[in-house]
């Protein structure tokens, strides 16, 4: 299944005027209420100010590498909130999101929300994720870490789901080069059937209301349930988009902001593909001068040669892909394993390593990095991010059906990004969200009076949300930009010595980082 315009993420209400109750607690569990705190919207209150029930996490993994998080891990816990599905109708039917918290151990200021983008990343595996390191910090002494599973994630219930296992399996294997008329035919015949899938498996009605739109009211519950009149908030990537379109639904609600990782909020849809597939060549382009340097280069030593090296060495596996045990490495495995260490210059190793052993016909390497790129875990379970991600891009843009534009999204990201370039005419299909079954619910992020500093932090390198992406969202909420020198994608909470600090001034003290502030 190719989707071609897509960016490389109930239970009733019982409750009293000020609280909502989620069930009786199960043992353990520790019951507690902070909110309302600060603006409450009207006929909402409920909500705003409804008890958490926090106790062990165990319940709340959906994967196993929450398991393995989760588990007998005491300096956490666990809970769920309670939400309208459709917010123009909040005494209807409600959702559950997941919520993780690492408490602080100081001066407490209030909570710091996090989410790691996607869209459908699980804020709540980050968070446990990032515990350890946050807890033993400054900021770990005066925050509570809060991550959160936005809604049809992770352990938010619904989950928003399309394939099984076994089908998201076969999905990779699909390739879906063919670009006849025939050829395209079927790649939106099967485009088509997996809008219609996720409809029936997970709902037109959670589907219509999973979008940014609906988080962005989520996470102004949140703030209120977890007893703080402003909101702090670290959003990485498309988290990001998620906190500009907080700055602009609630303003006033604002205390801090650290976008990490921008989505550029002047581009559409398709530039922003075009971007990005610069930005992933500029991160290709790097490893391969890496590369060079190395006795063992698999793409050899000139670096002007590496992305005809690479497709020479990938695009055989549409034919012939390779055996891995009792799986298969197929091109579109290869083509996400390369992309996926793209994010970070620690994966180049690996990704040198991968490419090795595919001259020698073996793809073990190359499908461990693509399955973590699609949360695979070890045991074949996959976690809701695909599906998910799919969802929420489907109804946080609008739809593009013009094939003239299609087309020529391929023929510019192609020239874009030669080393993904498949040899193929410059035809594309319409994707799955052209065929969607609920109409976009665009969520807006242009600032308003009122935002209060927030800061933007961009890296140079980055692949998947280039630097200027990061300039143009600081200038857009007239906030402070912190550029980081590198080749990866977000860095703040990842141990430099350098945008830590800067970061953790501003969230604790409020304080921007000097302007033009460089770090490396």
């Amino acid at each position: 299944m190719r989707r071609s315009l897509t960016l490389f993420l109930v239970l009733p209400v019982l409750a009293s005027c000020t609280s909502v109750l989620t069930g009786s607690p199960t043992p353990g569990t520790v019951l507690e209420q902070r909110g309302p705190a600060g603006t409450v919207p009207a006929g909402l209150e409920r909500f705003y100010g409804q008890q958490l029930g926090w106790g062990d996490c165990a319940d709340y993994a959906t994967t196993g590498t929450t398991r393995s998080q989760y588990k007998n891990k005491k300096s956490i816990e666990c809970a769920r909130l309670e939400v309208p599905l459709d917010y123009a109708k909040p005494d209807d039917r409600t959702i559950k999101l997941g919520l993780l918290r690492q408490k602080a151990t100081g001066d407490r200021i209030g909570s710091l929300l996090l989410n790691p983008g996607g869209p459908g990343g699980s804020g709540m595996s980050a968070a446990a994720s990032l515990g350890v390191q946050v807890g033993k910090t400054a900021l770990g002494e005066r925050f509570d870490l809060v991550g959160f599973d936005p809604r049809g994630v992770g352990a938010s219930q619904p989950q928003v789901r399309c394939l099984t296992d076994t089908e998201r399996d076969a999905d990779r294997l699909d390739v879906d080069l063919d670009t006849s008329p025939a050829g395209v035919a079927q790649t939106e015949a099967e485009n088509k059937a997996f809008a219609e899938k996720c409809a029936a498996t997970t709902g037109a009605e959670l589907l219509a209301n999973v979008g940014t739109r609906d988080v962005v009211r989520d996470l102004d519950v949140m703030r209120s349930a977890l007893g703080d009149e402003k909101l702090t908030y670290l959003g990485y990537s498309y988290g990001t988009h998620i906190g500009a379109g907080y700055a602009a639904a609630f303003p006033g609600n604002v205390r801090a902001l650290v976008l990490d990782g921008a989505v550029d909020p002047t581009q559409n849809q398709v530039e922003s593909l075009i971007a990005q597939g610069a930005g992933f060549q500029k991160a290709f382009d790097a490893f391969a001068a890496w590369c060079a340097q190395r006795q063992d280069c698999s793409l050899g030593k000139d670096p002007a040669g590496a992305s005809k090296a690479f497709r020479d060495l990938t695009l055989p596996l549409a034919q012939r892909p390779v055996d891995v045990g009792s799986r298969k490495l197929s091109y579109n495995d290869a083509i996400t394993g390369a992309i996926q260490a793209m994010y970070s210059e620690e994966l180049w190793g690996p990704l040198n390593a991968g490419l090795t052993e595919l001259k020698n016909n073996s793809g073990q390497v190359l499908l461990q990095l693509a399955d973590a790129y699609y949360d695979r875990d070890a045991e074949g379970k996959y976690s809701s991010i695909t599906d998910a991600f799919t969802a929420i891009k489907c109804v946080d843009e609008p739809r593009v059906t013009d094939r003239a534009v299609i087309d020529d999204v391929a023929r510019r990201y192609k020239a874009a990004a030669p080393f993904l370039d498949d040899g193929n005419p410059a035809v594309g299909a319409l994707d799955s969200c052209a065929f969607w079954p609920v109409p976009p619910s665009v969520q807006e992020t242009k600032p308003v009076a009122g935002l209060p500093p927030v800061l933007v932090i961009s890296t140079t390198g980055d692949p998947a949300t280039p630097y200027q992406a990061g300039v143009n969202l600081a200038k857009e909420l007239g906030g402070g930009l912190l550029t980081y020198e590198g080749n990866q994608h977000t860095v703040y909470l990842q141990g430099n010595e350098c945008v830590d600090p800067a970061a953790d001034a501003y969230l604790i003290d409020l304080k921007l980082p000097d302007p033009g502030k460089v770090c490396s």
